[in-house]
């Protein structure tokens, strides 16, 4: 297994820290064959775990992932501080707890296989192929590849949240403005105008506006939308509230004011005893013309 000393800032975190250990001569050559020989170690047994450790180039793949995973752990634990990553190092356990660290946070972000777990377990394999680090890679991009799982992750626990908080029953808004909005709307529409209603979406919506729904002049403004729908992003947990933001548009609310013009014109159409085709007509129609944000999915014949 090589651990190669590249020029500075090159190639995996890790081999930046042995870089810099030696620079600095804070890195002896007992030490760093100590790190080499632990690496070493790990992959063997990484190797005869996932892979055929008698084959060579399966024996490389395992040296490669096992220094692109010590090295996204280094970078967690040193918050990218190289001398107290090569503290970590110089520890006993030299690049277990890196490693350690560096598979659970690939497994935090994995998502679950459909039909079963990947070769890795809990790990997704292309994550791990993005990760892993051959010995002469001149640039490494598995910090850049992991930040990027970790987003999608959060996005899809947002989406699966605001399914489970906001929605009492199945709905196929393909983005998460599409389902805030849906939330925000019903909330509005059937909870007397408020966000902070305590109302699961409902396939009921339709038939509420045209019995008793009384739609009020208040409601037509932004900056009483923008409120309501800071009350709604409220219930949700803090921490994921700012990537919730980034998937909003800046043209949610006045979208979501054109959606309630809509809501006008339709309640005055079923005043009309207007017949069911002639309502998904117009539907359709204004859809066409521009997004119906917020607006449900279904028909009610």
């Amino acid at each position: 297994m090589q651990l190669a000393i590249r020029d500075v800032n090159q190639g995996p975190f890790l081999t930046q820290v042995l870089r810099f250990g030696r620079e600095s001569e804070h890195l002896s050559d007992q030490q760093l064959g100590q790190i080499k020989g632990k690496a070493v170690l790990m992959s063997l047994k990484f190797a005869d775990k996932y892979y055929n450790k008698y084959k060579m180039h399966l024996l490389e793949q395992a040296a490669h992932d096992v220094i692109g995973v010590v090295s996204l752990g280094l970078l967690e634990l040193s918050q990218r501080d190289t001398a107290k990553a090569l503290a970590l190092l110089q520890a006993p356990e030299g690049p277990i707890k890196p490693f350690q660290k560096g598979w659970s946070m690939l497994i935090s972000v994995s998502a679950k296989q459909p039909g079963g777990n990947s070769l890795y377990g809990d790990v997704d394999a292309r994550l791990l192929d993005k990760i892993s680090s051959p010995p002469d890679v001149e640039e490494w991009q598995g910090w850049q590849e992991y930040e990027k799982a970790l987003v999608e992750h959060n996005k899809a626990r947002l989406m699966s949240l605001i399914d489970q908080h906001f929605f009492a029953c199945e709905n196929d808004h393909p983005t998460m403005e599409d389902k805030l909005a849906e939330a925000l709307l019903y909330r509005i529409l059937c909870g007397n105008g408020s966000g902070a209603a305590k109302l699961k979406v409902k396939q009921d919506l339709k038939r509420k506006l045209a019995r008793e729904i009384e739609l009020q002049e208040k409601w037509y403004d932004t900056d009483y939308l923008a409120a309501q729908l800071e009350l709604l992003l409220a219930e949700l947990p803090s921490e994921l509230i700012a990537g919730l933001r980034q998937e909003l548009s800046k043209g949610f609310v006045p979208n979501l004011l054109h959606t309630l013009g809509f809501v006008r014109q339709y309640q005055l159409l079923q005043q009309e005893n207007a017949e069911p085709e002639k309502l998904d007509n117009f539907e359709m129609r204004a859809g066409l013309k521009h997004p119906l944000l917020g607006w449900p999915l279904y028909h009610d014949f």
